[in-house]
C-alpha cells in the first residue's frame, strides 16, 4: 500500500513537461494555427487565442505567474483588449490566471462545475494536493450546463460539456468556422492521460468524452490538446484507441480475479507505452488507476 500511493503522489509528472516548468522562468511560445488562431504553451496547460476586429479572447489562462507574459504576447499580435476568457475545467495549471484577468474586468465562461469547483477548497488526491477556494473575483460569471455558443471575431465559438471525463468540469472549445478544437485535458498529446477521480473524473467519462471529441471533427481538424503539441483526429482516434484497450485487458483481468499486482506484473501498458509513456513508470501508473476505477478502489 506504501509504494502504490507513493506512485500516486507520482502522477503529476506523467503530464507533458510544459507543465513542470517553472512558472516564473518560463516564457509563451506563440504559434499561429488559422484564422487569428493561435497556440500559446507555457508553464501550464495550453492557451487557445483567437484574435480579429473585436478583440482578444483566450481560452485558459495557466499561472497567476503566467498572466503578464500571455498579456505581451497578445499585445504582440493585436491592439486591441482581450474581453473574455474561457476555461476548459477547474484544474489550477489551466485557471490560476483567472483572478488576475477577473480584476481586469474580463468576462470569464465556463462549466457550472467549473464553477462549482472553484468556489470551495478541493483536494485531488493523485498529487496530495489541496486547492484552496478561489476568491470571487476569479469564478466564471456565465456558466452553462450541456453548451453554450459565443460569437466572436466572426467566428462561432462552441463550448460543449463532456461529463465526469478528465474531471466533471470540462469542456470543449470548437472554433467552428476556424475547424479548431481546444479539447482541454480530455485529450493531451505525449503522455496517458490523467484522469481525475477526486473530481469527479472516471475512465467511462474518459472514453466517451474523447468518442465525441472524434465525431465532432474531421481529418482536416486542429486540436489544441489540454497540454502537449497541437494534434488532429488520427492522434485523437489513437488515443481512444488506447483507452480502450486499456478497459478491456483491464476488464477480463478483473473479471478472472487477478490481484492488482499479479495485473501489474503482466504488463498490460506494454502495448502503448511507447506512444504514450513519458516516463518508466507512467503505463504502470496509469494501469494501477483504470484497475481502481474498475474495481471501486
Amino acid at each position: 500500500m506504501i509504494r502504490l500511493a507513493i506512485a500516486f503522489v507520482l502522477t503529476f509528472p506523467l503530464l507533458p513537461a510544459q507543465a513542470q516548468l517553472n512558472p516564473s522562468t518560463t516564457q509563451i511560445r506563440p504559434t499561429e494555427i488559422r484564422n487569428g488562431i493561435y497556440i500559446f504553451m507555457g508553464a501550464g496547460g495550453n492557451i487557445g487565442v483567437s484574435v480579429g476586429d473585436d478583440g482578444a479572447l483566450i481560452v485558459d489562462d495557466q499561472f497567476a505567474e503566467m498572466t503578464a507574459k500571455v498579456d505581451a504576447a497578445l499585445a504582440e499580435l493585436t491592439d486591441k483588449p482581450t474581453r473574455y476568457v474561457l476555461n476548459t475545467h477547474w484544474h489550477w495549471d489551466h485557471t490560476g490566471g483567472n483572478e488576475n484577468y477577473g480584476k481586469a474586468g474580463k468576462t470569464i465562461i465556463a462549466h457550472d462545475n467549473t464553477y462549482a469547483r472553484m468556489s470551495e477548497d478541493q483536494f485531488v488526491a493523485a498529487f496530495n494536493h489541496s486547492e484552496p477556494a478561489s476568491p470571487e473575483v476569479a469564478l466564471p460569471v456565465i456558466t452553462f450546463n450541456d453548451e453554450a455558443t459565443l460569437r466572436f471575431n466572426d467566428l462561432t465559438i462552441h463550448m460543449v460539456y463532456a461529463a465526469n471525463a478528465h474531471t466533471d468540469s470540462d469542456a470543449f472549445v470548437h472554433f467552428v468556422e476556424a475547424n479548431v478544437i481546444h479539447s482541454g485535458d480530455v485529450y493531451t498529446t505525449g503522455s496517458y492521460p490523467f484522469i481525475d477521480s477526486s473530481t469527479g473524473g472516471t475512465l467511462a467519462g474518459e472514453i466517451a468524452a474523447v468518442e465525441k471529441l472524434v465525431n465532432m471533427i474531421d481529418y482536416d481538424t486542429v486540436i489544441i490538446p489540454g497540454h502537449g503539441p497541437l494534434s488532429d483526429k488520427v492522434g485523437a482516434l489513437k488515443t481512444l484507441s488506447m483507452l480502450k484497450g486499456t478497459r478491456d485487458v483491464t476488464a477480463k483481468a478483473v473479471a478472472d480475479g487477478m490481484s492488482l499486482e499479479a495485473f501489474l506484473d503482466s504488463n498490460p501498458s506494454a502495448p502503448f507505452d511507447d506512444d504514450f509513456a513519458i516516463r518508466a513508470d507512467a503505463g504502470r501508473v496509469f494501469a494501477t488507476r483504470v484497475y481502481l476505477d474498475m474495481t471501486g478502489g
